[in-house]
């Protein structure tokens, strides 16, 4: 038996304007509805306790929202069809932050990832993964500034390291490719 419940306003026999609805799994939805969807502002509370609030358009996630997560991640920012799309920020409950672009869910275009111990990305993404031009800061001052590839160094780069020692050249999967080494003397590179 489907124990669903709703309270709220109807037009034409159909979930129309404010109204709350329980599913039968636990789920709850608390908001606007428009032609029996969900529609306009509202709030919905999963029954793991993860949570959206924001904007809906027929039954789905689409602008500007907040999703916290049961395992205390969190995303905010904008959504189309359910999925994050748009500019948004996802905060990971390890500390761990990303601020850029999404596409169906994925980062994509322009980002900055950062992690709690200090690593930070700013630069291209491509289907989650860092690609294209990017500056890569690792947590003990190291430095790459170049191309990227499937979230490596791939391409025409320069790794400094925090004593000045540089690589600078082409890298395969993180690896120097065709790079020379320059040492840091004394203030000078040789």
């Amino acid at each position: 038996s489907d124990s669903s419940k709703y309270e709220g306003e109807f037009k034409d026999g159909k979930k129309n304007g404010q109204g709350t609805y329980i599913y039968s799994n636990g789920d709850k939805y608390i908001g606007k509805w428009k032609d029996g969807k969900q529609s306009g502002q509202g709030i919905y509370i999963n029954s793991d306790s993860s949570k959206y609030e924001g904007e809906f358009k027929d039954g789905k996630k689409n602008g500007q929202g907040t999703h916290i997560y049961s395992n205390g991640d969190k995303y905010i920012g904008k959504w189309k069809d359910g999925k994050e799309q748009g500019i948004g920020t996802y905060i990971y409950s390890n500390g761990k932050k990303f601020e850029g672009e999404w596409d169906d869910g994925k980062y994509i275009g322009q980002g900055t990832f950062m992690t709690r111990d200090g690593a930070q990305y700013i630069g291209k993404w491509k289907d989650g993964k860092q690609n294209g031009q990017g500056t890569m800061t690792l947590p003990d001052g190291s430095k790459y500034v170049g191309e990227f590839k499937d979230g490596k160094y791939n391409g025409q780069g320069t790794l400094t390291y925090p004593n000045g020692d540089r690589y600078i050249g082409e890298w395969k999967d993180n690896n120097p490719f065709k790079c020379k080494f320059k040492k840091k003397l004394f203030g000078f590179s040789f």
